[in-house]
């Protein structure tokens, strides 16, 4: 029987890191360092729960429960194919593959110079590279884990080192108002803008694929290496994030708060460096942002090439790729103003479906997962759609005064209820299971 261990394990889990790390975990811990000042750490163990904890839950939640359409199936199968399909579209084209190019773009602007036709050129040539790398994903793991994330790492570490030696700033910045008194829940929503979490629900299948390309063969074995992959990304998530949130926390204390962490890292990286320092945090940008857009490409690929056999996986690659390159061009604040509604409707949905999924035997209760995460859908739609404007009077009213709707976990008393609700009206079908 062939097990995963040794370098291939560790190859597979710096493959899983490099899908994950792209370009909302280069901007978000920094500009969470900058924003929390004194009051970083706090924010950060928030933050380090959603963009860590959480991710690395929910591959082990889909490789355990036998694919992402088994475990949303358990809901309804219709809600599977719907939730499924928004994921893949919010990792795809709409958001996130997007957000690679925009953000990577931010950090050469500098140095070549910005503009709508330079914006445009580096997004052709982006996504033609991610394009050709990504038409072999059952190679991801000799191109991410063995040359990309390795190189990624050195030239974090560098920057992070340079911190330490010729610290910009003597302590940390001022803490802003958003974390004057709740940091760790700040903290905690500010992890959805990683998106890991709902990619973590769709990476475990390019990650199994990789698996059985190292000659396991045995599913057993397989959902074994994926976990154990699973726990290697996000040790290495946690020492990347913990240095950028220093690095940033720094930066707060010596520079007036940017628009991003992009411009947080931009200024630090210049103060540290001079201009040379502007081009390491390109190169490090533009990997790891290619890391994710290949990985984000590929399995967003193998999905729609599932549900539609007579499209190849190759032409899907192609649009996608296609369509992300146009929609790049808005640019990351454009971005990431879509993208907070969008991701305050489906996070709230993935996280319980993931926390469900390692209670025991709630499976045999057939009401608890469909009336847990409806009734979690209701309120965190309902939110998404007043932050979007549309109000729906009463009712926009009612879900926003339930307790913890403020701090952005209106949706946890509803989850609880449909919990109960489930347990007490299916326990008698329990009991005959």
């Amino acid at each position: 029987m062939q097990k995963l261990h040794g370098k291939n394990l560790l190859l597979v889990g710096f493959t899983l890191f490099s899908m994950f790390f792209g370009a909302g975990n280069l901007i978000f811990p920094p500009y969470l360092g900058a924003e929390a000042g004194t009051a970083a750490w706090p924010a950060f163990i928030g933050f380090a729960m959603s963009a860590i904890g959480l991710p690395v839950l929910g591959v082990i939640a889909v490789a355990r429960s036998g694919g992402l359409s088994a475990l949303a199936g358990r809901v309804h199968p219709r809600f599977a194919a719907v939730f499924t399909l928004l994921i893949y579209l919010s990792i795809g084209p709409c958001l996130a593959i997007p957000r690679t190019a925009s953000t990577s773009f931010e950090m050469f602007a500098p140095i070549i110079g910005g503009g709508t036709a330079k914006q445009a050129a580096y997004s052709v040539l982006f996504f033609a590279v991610a394009f050709l790398i990504a038409l072999r994903p059952d190679k991801l793991t000799d191109r991410l884990g063995k040359i990309l994330c390795p190189t990624l790492i050195v030239l974090i570490v560098v920057l992070f080192a340079g911190c330490l030696i010729d610290p910009v700033a003597a302590h940390y910045g001022v803490v802003q108002p958003a974390y004057a008194s709740l940091p760790a829940a700040v903290g905690f929503l500010g992890g959805y803008q990683t998106m890991d979490t709902i990619a973590a629900l769709n990476f475990g299948a390019v990650i199994a694929l990789n698996i059985r390309a190292k000659g396991i063969e045995e599913d057993k074995q397989v959902v074994r290496g994926t976990i154990r992959a699973g726990w290697i990304a996000g040790a290495l998530l946690l020492v990347i994030y913990a240095m950028l949130t220093h690095a940033g926390a720094i930066a707060g204390g010596a520079f007036p708060l940017g628009a991003s962490g992009a411009d947080t890292l931009s200024s630090l990286a210049y103060a540290l460096f001079g201009t040379p320092g502007r081009v390491l945090l390109a190169a490090i940008f533009l990997i790891a942002c290619l890391n994710t857009c290949i990985g984000l490409i590929s399995c967003v690929s193998e999905y729609f090439h599932g549900l539609c056999p007579r499209i190849s996986y190759r032409m899907f690659a192609a649009f996608f790729s296609a369509a992300s390159m146009v929609i790049s061009n808005i640019g990351l604040a454009g971005i990431i103003r879509l993208s907070t509604p969008v991701l305050n409707a489906i996070y709230p949905a993935a996280i319980v479906l993931i926390v469900l999924s390692f209670v025991p035997h709630l499976t045999a209760y057939r009401l608890v997962y469909p009336l847990a995460v409806g009734l979690t859908c209701v309120q965190s739609v309902t939110e998404a759609l007043a932050q979007s404007g549309a109000v729906i009077p009463l009712w926009t009213d009612a879900v926003a005064a339930l307790p913890l709707t403020g701090a952005g976990f209106g949706w946890v008393l509803p989850a609880l209820a449909g919990l109960l609700l489930g347990l007490v009206f299916s326990g008698h079908k329990a009991q005959e299971a």
